[in-house]
């Protein structure tokens, strides 16, 4: 009888373990192919400082990936957050992205820096000559986002 219990029990420990696994896929999953933005020019921020830069980048990423944009609250236990810097050129272009908070989950820092490289050109700072857009993303794990500065609050 021993003999028949331990494959028995080998057999159900694989499939816990499998189990498992497979249970953490559907939601990293979501972040393994980078949504093509929806892009129209952009027209040039009149923004004179970072901070009023803000609302105007973060408009024009809602504006590019509203397929992706979380609707209403968001839930208490977000799937990743972080805080990114994107550096922005006269002209709209980014000069640079840097992730200066990671979110937990490592698969959605690559996926939100794609995302932001492929929503160019952003509004032209013109009257600044360049800025520096930091933002917190707000991920959930459907794969759906909000940014701080333009967030519907969190329950």
């Amino acid at each position: 009888m021993p003999l028949v219990l331990r494959p028995f029990r080998l057999l159900t420990s694989l499939l816990m373990a499998a189990a498992a696994a497979l249970a953490a896929v559907p939601a990293a999953a979501q972040f393994a192919m980078v949504p093509s933005p929806l892009l129209a020019t952009p027209q040039a921020s009149e923004a004179t400082t970072d901070a009023d830069y803000r609302k105007d980048a973060a408009k024009h990423l809602y504006a590019a990936y509203p397929m992706r944009i979380f609707k209403g609250r968001m839930p208490p236990l977000l799937y990743g957050v972080m805080i990114v810097d994107t550096e922005i050129d006269v002209e709209g272009k980014i000069v640079d992205v840097k992730v200066r908070r990671p979110p937990a989950a490592p698969e959605v820092g690559p996926w939100v820096v794609a995302m932001i490289r492929k929503a160019a050109p952003f509004p032209a700072p013109t009257k600044m000559g360049k800025a520096v857009y930091t933002d917190i993303w707000l991920v959930h794990k459907s794969g759906n986002f909000q940014l701080d500065t333009l967030t519907e609050g969190q329950n």
